[in-house]
């Protein structure tokens, strides 16, 4: 699962010909153009790769995808609700480098204290939590514009300032 990057999920089938609108989390207005193969996860932690035929943009989080192999509504249906996943060398060159999603593998510097490295992003309506192994435990730290200090791109660093006592709930 390390040299793979969860881009989205497969949220609707479209039409009668096995079209499927994915739903990202690249950035904005992302055609995916160029791009020949995602893999899906059908079962926790098992990657099957898909060629795409056609991507079109539908929105700007929304794209609708034609898959080779999947040519019924029906057959649609049965991929809907799965997770959708870029190898790290497509994911590097289709994600926006201002998109949450990107600073997975980043450092997350509270204070100029390194907290941990972000291992996964949830992006929620009104901010991002991030997922950082802290002390041998999960914490979910959120990041929103009270928090957000500065995004050191070069160094692989998110800096926020938290509230007092917040990884205190962690111990």
């Amino acid at each position: 699962m390390s040299n793979y990057r969860n881009i989205g999920k497969l949220v609707a089938s479209f039409g009668l010909k096995g079209e499927l609108i994915l739903q990202h989390s690249l950035g904005k207005r992302k055609s995916l153009k160029e791009l020949e193969l995602i893999f899906i996860e059908e079962k926790k932690g098992e990657m099957l790769p898909y060629f795409l035929e056609s991507v079109t943009l539908k929105s700007e989080e929304e794209l609708l995808i034609k898959l080779e192999g999947i040519h019924t509504k029906e057959a649609a249906k049965k991929i809907i609700q799965h997770e959708v996943w870029l190898s790290e060398e497509d994911f590097l060159k289709h994600a926006a480098k201002s998109t949450p999603i990107f600073w997975v593998g980043f450092q997350l510097v509270d204070d100029g204290k390194k907290i941990g490295e972000i291992k996964e992003v949830i992006e929620q309506p009104h901010q991002v939590l991030c997922r950082v192994d802290w002390n041998g435990k999960e914490a979910l730290i959120p990041i929103h514009e009270q928090t957000l200090e500065k995004i050191d791109n070069k160094k692989k660093e998110i800096h926020v300032k938290l509230p007092d006592g917040l990884l205190e709930v962690y111990r």
